[in-house]
């Protein structure tokens, strides 16, 4: 996975962030017939003219692509919505304003291959983008007041955001911890230029809830699904 072996950048890249963001659910109103689709992930189906429901961002995009659908924006779209949010952002420095996780990419996917389907899609990119904006620079300040501790929380980020700052925040959480506890975190940077490990055979120490939490750990974890080979067949060797 791109990045995993180079700490100094995004554990994932942005194409990676948003092949898991087309997982979330969409609604579709087909205009076709077709029977119930069986994936991994969970069945879809049956498709009925005009009868809405809900499947996979990536399997509705499929569908559009092949004139079998149109794909209903979330809620959350709306311009009377994303209005609200973005002046609670802009109104309220140290906090986020509640947003799907992958905001970002599900609005990109839609403006890139449904954007007849989105009332007024020039003004609702403008304020997506313009949100997109403003939580950037919260994030930029919140990290400017950064100091060692053993963890961070900054909630209601989204995927995007918390792919930019997890670099910085593990290298930094990491620095700090190595210089309270210099005897027991190698040198990254030693390590990586391909220097010779010695061994610690000193005990294992406890990560359980009882243990000590290192801080240097990874502040966000996203199971990767299994269900991804679905959605590669499908694309591949789909007759639609």
């Amino acid at each position: 996975m791109a990045g995993q072996s180079d700490p100094h950048i995004s554990l994932f890249s942005a194409q990676e962030v948003e092949f898991m963001a087309e997982d979330e659910l969409i609604e579709i109103v087909p205009n076709m017939r077709m029977d119930s689709l069986n994936f991994i992930c969970g069945d879809f189906g049956p498709f009925l003219p005009q009868i809405a429901t809900e499947v996979p961002l990536w399997l509705a995009i499929a569908l559009k692509k092949r004139g079998k659908c149109t794909i209903r924006p979330p809620q959350w779209m709306s311009i009377e919505n994303l209005t609200r949010i973005l002046e609670g952002e802009r109104d309220s420095q140290g906090a986020f304003q509640a947003l799907p996780f992958h905001y970002v990419e599900i609005s990109t996917l839609l403006f890139d291959h449904a954007r007849d389907d989105i009332p007024d899609m020039y003004m609702v990119r403008s304020l997506v983008e313009d949100i997109r904006d403003v939580r950037v620079h919260k994030v930029e300040t919140s990290l400017e007041k950064f100091s060692g501790t053993s963890a961070v929380k900054i909630p209601n980020l989204s995927a995007m955001e918390v792919n930019i700052i997890r670099p910085f925040v593990g290298r930094a959480l990491q620095a700090f911890y190595k210089h309270d506890n210099p005897e027991k975190i190698p040198d990254v940077d030693r390590a990586s230029s391909g220097q010779t490990r010695v061994p610690n055979n000193e005990p294992r120490e406890d990560m359980s809830e009882g243990g000590k939490i290192v801080p240097w750990m990874i502040i966000y974890s996203k199971n990767i699904q299994l269900d991804q080979a679905s959605k590669v067949i499908f694309l591949l060797y789909s007759g639609l």
